[in-house]
């Protein structure tokens, strides 16, 4: 089977018009109509970017208890 994906928008009356198909006239076709997700533009891909970052007492030695992979 092929398939042919075209992405599409419905007109004021509820109407799908379909042009241009790569098929010929009299082939049988299955359509299969699928609504596209709408993009949520309240969660931002990368949320933390541009935030500034603070280190605490970045130059300070660390002790050997200080890790927790030792305990």
């Amino acid at each position: 089977m092929e398939a042919y994906r075209l992405e599409t928008t419905l007109t004021q009356n509820h109407t799908l018009t379909l042009h241009s198909l790569p098929f010929h006239a009299g082939e049988s076709v299955e359509v299969i109509i699928l609504m596209k997700e709408p993009v949520s533009s309240t969660h931002p891909a990368y949320p933390l970017r541009g935030l500034p970052i603070t280190y605490l007492q970045p130059t300070e030695p660390v002790s050997q208890n200080d890790w927790e992979a030792v305990r």
